[in-house]
């Protein structure tokens, strides 16, 4: 076990000045445990020109468009594990997952191209918030056996190096301003607001909760104050926005 390289990257990681710095301390570290390749992607819920942004990353060459133009995305057994999991996970358990799935005969032919261009095995490493997941980091390659203390080093890794990349590219305190409206939400207020977003009227949403139709306005009041809003579609485009509502 190389413990000592990730506790001193977890140490000095914040004094990276510039993004390219962090990414140079992130490489020598990947280095140092053989993982050739790596990508960390942001998870922005808000814009949809961006989500599954790459921050940061290093593939085969040419393995990004392949993956694109095979259309990969929708049978990856890798991406169907992060919308059932919050830990870290070995891409060979992913794929053991679903081996007897009905499009098994193209994941193991993403499987075959992937060996092909060097990635054999790795790992995932999902990263949440407070709406849920706002990030992965992925390291790949020759096949690897992390220890339970190395791979929850990793996790902090991959954790620490999301929001660095994000302060440094001045994008942080607009993600941390906008999952805070949820936060400031009670249970009650969330639900009434998710009905809201379902399209469900007033009356609708007492008779789901069973309550009064004048409760359900008060909360929808209060929302609106808290969301600073003009009116209830503009706390519905807010919600969608913050990533309090998907």
């Amino acid at each position: 076990m190389n413990i000592h390289s990730l506790v001193q990257f977890l140490a000095i990681s914040h004094e990276a000045e510039t993004a390219s710095e962090l990414v140079g301390e992130l490489e020598s570290l990947l280095n140092i445990h053989a993982f050739r390749y790596y990508g960390i992607w942001f998870h922005d819920k808000v814009f949809a020109d961006t989500t599954d942004f790459m921050l940061t990353g290093r593939w085969p060459a040419g393995w990004r468009k392949h993956y694109a133009a095979r259309k990969y995305a929708s049978i990856d057994p890798l991406r169907r594990m992060l919308a059932v999991t919050q830990r870290p996970f070995r891409w060979k358990d992913a794929i053991a997952a679903y081996q007897d799935d009905p499009q098994q005969k193209k994941a193991l032919r993403l499987l075959r191209d992937a060996a092909k261009n060097g990635l054999y095995d790795g790992y995932v490493f999902p990263i949440y918030g407070r709406t849920g997941l706002i990030g992965t980091m992925t390291i790949a390659g020759e096949p690897i056996d992390l220890s339970p203390v190395e791979i929850c080093l990793f996790e902090a890794v991959a954790r620490k190096s999301l929001w660095r990349l994000l302060e440094l590219r001045g994008a942080a305190a607009e993600l941390e301003k906008r999952t805070a409206l949820e936060a400031d939400l009670t249970q009650r207020q969330l639900e009434v607001l998710r009905l809201l977003c379902d399209g469900m009227t007033s009356n609708e949403i007492a008779k789901a909760l069973e309550i009064s139709n004048h409760t359900v306005d008060w909360y929808i009041n209060v929302i609106q104050e808290k969301f600073n809003a003009r009116n209830r579609q503009h706390v519905i485009a807010m919600a969608f926005r913050a990533g309090i509502v998907t």
